[in-house]
């Protein structure tokens, strides 16, 4: 079974789940005469809302790439996350609201065996769904799904209370409502915000996992030809969609079908282990005691001298061009780079005829 299928069965699980827990408080509340457990039952029908969403977002995130959208629909689902999202912050907003008042207007609850029976089987099932759903969204990568777990389990957590105000209003006489209602509001609103932040920041372009980025220099390095591994770009277009970009240092000595080969390697590689559809790059080293390669060398330690630089790559040198270039990837939290790019190529200038072109390039670490 696919990633999406065992998605959309977690949410019909869901669905099924809230459908028979409604079934069987709407049974009680009509054997006992009680409308707050009928309407607590349509609350149940509200709750499968979430798995509703998760299952047309997933639906829709297959739609496969058109003209308007040629990385596919796969983003979709980080919006269905943000909606459910949205609905357990409404969730949390609602019940501080009420608990609020009730601290405001204490008002003495009661409970009725049946009720207790009802309260009871909403917790057992709410935190097993729950559990259910949260694990397999986080085994599937899926925000949706998570969310919609944690939703229910937010459920059993407030139902829990419930039930542990009734026990202390049995025995005690004493109403802990609201400001149980209210403590369990706070940490509801806490983990909506944090729901919607993580979806929210997939889609502003958040960085990959370092664990991902070492994998994929590991493994790019295993080839023989390549001897460093730069420029690491990686794209999301969704839990199952990613693009990106690499360069791969190799020796100058390689004809044109030894890099094809190479790079047709790497990108097999990198889409059958990780998805990735990803594009190679190529910069050439110079080998043994040329001038070339001597130059190379120098330009290396010169640039790694100075402490606000933390990698250099992509030397470039062409006599017939009088064109010397490197890239030098900054330390993080330096603001501005230029007084160092100048002091960097005023250096090199000294090491080259004064004719040629200095070019030092500025690059980030965008993965890790």
């Amino acid at each position: 079974m696919d990633r999406s299928s065992q998605i959309i069965r977690a949410s019909v699980v869901g669905i099924v789940a809230n459908l028979m827990l409604a079934a069987f408080k709407a049974l009680v509340g009509f054997l006992s005469s009680s409308v707050a457990i009928i309407l607590d039952a349509v609350n149940n029908l509200t709750d499968v809302l979430s798995s509703v969403i998760t299952i047309v977002g997933t639906k829709l995130s297959l739609k496969p790439a058109d003209r308007d959208h040629p990385y596919g629909h796969g983003r979709i689902e980080y919006f269905s996350a943000i909606i459910i999202a949205v609905i357990v912050f409404s969730a949390g907003a609602t019940s501080l609201y009420e608990s609020i008042g009730k601290i405001i207007h204490p008002t003495e609850p009661t409970y009725s065996l049946s009720s207790l029976i009802v309260i009871g089987v909403a917790i057992v099932v709410k935190l097993v769904l729950g559990r259910y759903v949260k694990k397999k969204g986080e085994k599937l990568s899926s925000d949706a799904l998570v969310a919609s777990g944690s939703d229910a389990l937010f459920d059993a957590v407030i139902t829990a209370a419930t039930l542990l105000s009734a026990g202390v209003m049995l025995i005690w006489h004493v109403s802990l409502d609201g400001i149980l209602g209210a403590l369990i509001s706070v940490i509801i609103l806490k983990a909506g915000v944090e729901m919607i932040s993580k979806p929210v920041s997939e889609l502003l372009g958040a960085r990959v996992s370092p664990e991902l980025t070492r994998a994929i220099r590991q493994e790019v390095m295993e080839f023989p030809q390549v001897h460093g591994v730069f420029d690491l770009i990686l794209h999301n277009y969704g839990p199952s969609v990613m693009i990106g970009s690499l360069h791969v240092n190799v020796d100058d000595t390689m004809r044109a079908d030894e890099i094809h080969a190479l790079s047709r390697q790497i990108q097999e590689l990198m889409y059958s282990r990780h998805g990735i559809v990803m594009t190679v790059g190529v910069y050439a080293v110079a080998t043994g005691n040329s001038p070339r390669a001597t130059l190379q060398r120098e330009v290396t330690k010169l640039v790694l001298a100075h402490p606000e630089v933390v990698q250099t790559h992509g030397f470039f040198y062409s006599e017939k061009d009088h064109v010397l270039s490197v890239d030098v990837v900054p330390k993080f939290g330096i603001k501005d780079f230029t007084p160092i790019s100048k002091s960097i190529s005023d250096e090199l200038r000294l090491l080259v005829p004064p004719d040629f072109q200095v070019s030092v390039v500025v690059d980030y670490n965008y993965s890790e």
